[in-house]
């Protein structure tokens, strides 16, 4: 019986003094360390990724501006622009294929889907 009553003393005294708790702590405080690196390290990707975007965006609409305007008149201007905003194109679709994961179905409204081929 004195066992038995021993016994229940030590486990409780055990569980209200748990050895482990600082050690628990620590690992809790690595883990919360480490989840906002890699949320600072995803925010980075994305800023950087939606910052490329908008500038590959910008530099097909200003090339696509200028063969609209050009076509008529200059047709060597407007063939060089329409080249580029084609460029542009093809490789602004694909780096959003490749990147489409970051943003989880929830892209910016600035961003688009796809960028249209001059033909």
């Amino acid at each position: 019986m004195k066992k038995i009553f021993i016994l229940i003393i030590c486990g409780l005294s055990m569980t209200a003094c748990n050895p482990f708790l600082g050690i628990n702590s620590w690992f809790n405080k690595i883990d919360y360390e480490l989840e906002k690196q890699n949320d600072r390290q995803r925010y980075d990707r994305l800023k950087k990724v939606e910052d490329t975007a908008r500038a590959m965006v910008s530099s097909y609409e200003s090339d696509k501006q200028i063969y609209l305007s050009m076509k008529d008149e200059n047709k060597e201007i407007a063939l060089q622009a329409k080249i580029r905003a084609n460029n542009t194109a093809i490789q602004y679709n694909q780096f959003i294929l490749k990147n489409s994961y970051l943003w989880k179905n929830n892209i910016p409204q600035d961003i688009k889907n796809e960028l249209e081929i001059i033909n």
